[in-house]
């Protein structure tokens, strides 16, 4: 049986664990006020009006809507990508062999425990949407890691 400083210790693990720790404290960062539509507005909305400067005040609310939506899927796509790097190169076969599992699992529970915590932000709200949208980022980031995974093996046993 190893021992915890073995596993600490086993080449590689700071550089696959530490990232998607370091990314998952991002995503609590962005559950913060600092991160709420109102925030975020100041930055997006001139942006907007730059980009669409005849744009109704309505059509502008929109897009910054669809932005804020996209940015919940892309940060849990790179979470899912950070997980299924971490848990599919493990050294333990029983990760390696249910890495994607235990990536959804993660993925899946730190989406509804991040709009948990949002519920007790004052400036924020908790919304069951914005978790299916996380979700629906990172499951789709694994399925294309998933999928990159295997046509990789399928070109290494065809040489």
């Amino acid at each position: 049986m190893e021992s915890v400083d073995d596993r600490i210790s086993h080449p590689g693990a700071v550089s696959r664990y530490l990232p998607l720790i370091a990314w998952m404290a991002f995503i609590s960062l962005a559950s913060s006020a600092s991160f709420s539509a109102s925030n975020t507005s100041s930055v997006i909305g001139p942006l907007l009006k730059w980009l669409f400067p005849n744009a109704s005040e309505e059509t502008l609310i929109f897009l910054h809507f669809l932005l804020r939506k996209a940015g919940h899927f892309l940060e849990y796509a790179i979470l899912g990508f950070l997980a299924g790097r971490a848990f599919s190169n493990s050294p333990k076969q029983s990760v390696r062999k249910r890495w994607i599992g235990i990536s959804a699992g993660l993925i899946i529970v730190y989406a509804l425990v991040d709009e948990l915590h949002q519920s007790f932000v004052p400036s924020r709200t908790a919304s069951l949407s914005d978790s299916l949208v996380d979700i629906s980022g990172g499951i789709t980031a694994l399925l294309i890691f998933k999928a990159r995974a295997l046509k990789t093996r399928v070109q290494t046993s065809a040489k």
